[in-house]
């Protein structure tokens, strides 16, 4: 189908899409698709009535409703297919879905398993379709700039990479599927592989070792579902060396909701410094030599994305790119491998933190996953 759906929308017919989870992340899906020129969903299906409701409102449009993913698949209404199904289901949905010649963008986390990611990139090796993570942090306007200065050398040889973020406490989901690590891959995971995956594009090197602190300290200790309190992290601060020696570090907060900016991004390399501030949308670079304390270069960023979302406009630039990704027939930018990475830091996060030490990489990845 991968050919056939690359000519047919050059001539100007529409990508349809299928979404497979009709929650929350569902039904934002739906909508940044509905914000798309030459897109429209067809067809959606989760096993939940209450969501599958909400998947059909959303779509502002007769749809195809299943309660099976597999029946979506075998329906032939969908060209692509948007996976927003929970953390734990990502292995077997996946696995379903890539043997079929559907293009394929699946919510973050790729999987909560490093080993199941692994067979996930395996899978999609053959594939002419597309298979794309969704770590659309990548896309924020504010981020893009920063990511744009950074490859123009406008800091030098990367040396330090800092991100903070403050912000509220998980939200509620289908089942509270979501409070409990078991499901999630844990905070480290399920939220923070968003952050690994921008220090892995960022530094270009590999990451040898990561020292973790974090508890949870504030969130949902008060809340009980079917008798056991969730467990997740709600504050860490993460530190990664890279084999080049450089280092990142993440600090994060979830009851930090009563603050100014929720993500803070600094690169600090040999000829200077740029920060990525949002939601103030402002871009900072300071060129050592030139610039001091105070005095660096300071721009806002426009944010003209057409549907913002809840996430700052970057899931609408991800959706254009995926579906301009459909019909050239080129390959992903997030690919698999990215989604392994960015999960293999969070689950040795996590190791550092329940066992108390620094955790090297390859306790919980393997050489190949970083060619």
């Amino acid at each position: 189908m991968c050919n056939d759906v690359a000519v047919s929308t050059a001539q100007g017919s529409e990508i349809r899409y299928g979404v497979i989870g009709t929650g929350m992340m569902g039904v934002e899906h739906i909508e940044n698709i509905g914000a798309l020129d030459g897109a429209s969903v067809t067809a959606i299906s989760d096993p939940h009535a209450a969501s599958r409701d909400a998947g059909r409102e959303a779509c502002r449009a007769e749809v195809a409703v299943f309660e099976h993913h597999s029946q979506l698949v075998e329906s032939g209404l969908c060209d692509a297919v948007v996976v927003a199904t929970p953390n734990m289901t990502h292995a077997e949905v996946l696995s379903d879905l890539l043997p079929s010649d559907l293009h394929i963008l699946v919510e973050k986390p790729l999987c909560i398993a490093v080993d199941d990611c692994r067979d996930i990139v395996a899978g999609a090796t053959d594939r002419d379709a597309l298979l794309w993570v969704g770590l659309e942090y990548r896309y924020m306007p504010p981020i893009a700039r920063l990511i744009e200065e950074v490859r123009a050398s406008a800091v030098g040889n990367v040396h330090m990479v800092a991100i903070r973020e403050h912000r509220f406490p998980f939200l509620e989901k289908v089942d509270d599927w979501n409070r409990f690590s078991a499901n999630t891959g844990g905070t480290l995971v399920e939220k923070c592989c968003h952050f690994f995956d921008l220090m892995n594009l960022l530094i270009d090197s590999s990451p040898t070792r990561v020292f973790a602190s974090g508890g949870q300290s504030v969130n949902h200790l008060d809340e009980s579902y079917r008798g056991e309190t969730p467990d997740i992290l709600d504050n860490a601060f993460v530190v990664v060396d890279f084999a080049d020696g450089a280092r990142a570090m993440l600090d994060l907060c979830m009851f930090a909701e009563a603050t100014h900016n929720q993500e803070e991004l600094s690169v600090v390399g040999d000829l200077g410094k740029v920060e990525a501030l949002i939601p103030d949308d402002v871009l900072r670079v300071g060129r050592r030599g030139e610039h001091w304390i105070g005095e660096v270069d300071t721009s806002a960023v426009e944010n003209e994305v057409s549907y913002q979302g809840l996430h700052h406009g970057s899931s609408f630039i991800e959706h254009t790119r995926f579906a301009e990704a459909i019909r050239a027939g080129a390959g992903p930018e997030v690919a698999p491998i990215h989604g392994l990475r960015s999960v293999a830091v969070g689950v040795a996060a996590h190791r550092s933190i329940d066992e108390g030490r620094p955790v090297l990489i390859s306790e919980v990845s393997e050489p190949s996953d970083w060619l």
